[in-house]
Formats: structure tokens, C-alpha cells, sequence
């Protein structure tokens, strides 16, 4: 029962298990909770969030990874939640106190360019820490990464 649970969080239910690029689907489906579910909080629940989603998705990652048998398997993309999700956190407040849909995309794209390329440390972190630790680690650092280079261009525009 618990493998089941596991699995069902690691996967985002259904989500993971979409066809074509799962990470992409599991972005997305971050991208299309966060104005309810994220965005709205206070910057100490965001955190908190955060927080919950890493310590609950290392727990989920891992013994889906020993009940599907494979290392990061491809389906378990709670660690985009918890990525793109990073990536949301410095931008609550935009424009007119709400982050804007054009600001939401472009992190998401900044995300996904980051958590496919995988720079140093990213990969660093991917293949250095084990586990489930490792496959949400790595993930939110791509999303730090994505903030960062998306407050570097709002400075330069």
C-alpha cells in the first residue's frame, strides 16, 4: 500500500504517466496549480510548500524507485513540481501584485531549458546525491537556476 502511495505521489497521479516527455507534462501541471495552489500564499507558506514537496517527493521518489525497478525513472516528475515551483518563488509579486501570465511562461521555459541541459552543478548534484534526495535536488537547483536568470533579464529590460 504504501509502494502505491508512493508511486501515485511521485507520478502526480496520472500525470507521469502521459505520453511524450513526462517532465514537460509534470511542468506543466505545476505551471497550471501554482496561480491556485502556490502563488497565492504568502512568501512563508511558499517556503513552506517548498519544503513539504521536497521532504514528501525525496520519500515518494525513492520507493518508487524501488517499486518501478529503475533509477529516476522517467514517470516520477514530483521533482518538476517542486523545480518549477522554486523557480515561481522570488516572482509572487509582479506588476499589478499579481505574477503575470507572460512571467509564468517564460519561468516555465527557463525551467525546462535548465532541468534538460542540466549545467554544472546541476548535473553535479543529479549524479552525486542518491535516492530521491537526488532526483528533487537537482530539480530545484534548475529552478533556482530559472529564477535567477529570469531576474537577471527583468534587470536588463
Amino acid at each position: 500500500m504504501a509502494d502505491a502511495v508512493a508511486v501515485f505521489i511521485a507520478t502526480l497521479g496520472p500525470v507521469g504517466r502521459l505520453p511524450g516527455a513526462p517532465g514537460t507534462w509534470g511542468s506543466a501541471a505545476a505551471l497550471a496549480a501554482a496561480p491556485w495552489c502556490f502563488m497565492p500564499l504568502p512568501l512563508a507558506g511558499r517556503l513552506a510548500a517548498l519544503a513539504l514537496v521536497l521532504a514528501l517527493g525525496a520519500w515518494a521518489a525513492a520507493r518508487a524507485e524501488t517499486a518501478l525497478g529503475r533509477k529516476d525513472p522517467g514517470c516520477v516528475v514530483v521533482d518538476e513540481l517542486l523545480g518549477q515551483w522554486a523557480a515561481f518563488l522570488p516572482f509572487h509579486l509582479s506588476g499589478a501584485g499579481q505574477a503575470m501570465p507572460l512571467d509564468l511562461l517564460g519561468l516555465f521555459a527557463l525551467f525546462r531549458f535548465f532541468d534538460i541541459l542540466k549545467p554544472w552543478p546541476i548535473r553535479a548534484v543529479e549524479r552525486s546525491v542518491p535516492g530521491g534526495l537526488g532526483i528533487m535536488l537537482d530539480d530545484l537547483l534548475a529552478g533556482v537556476f530559472a529564477a535567477a536568470s529570469y531576474a537577471a533579464i527583468l534587470a536588463v529590460i
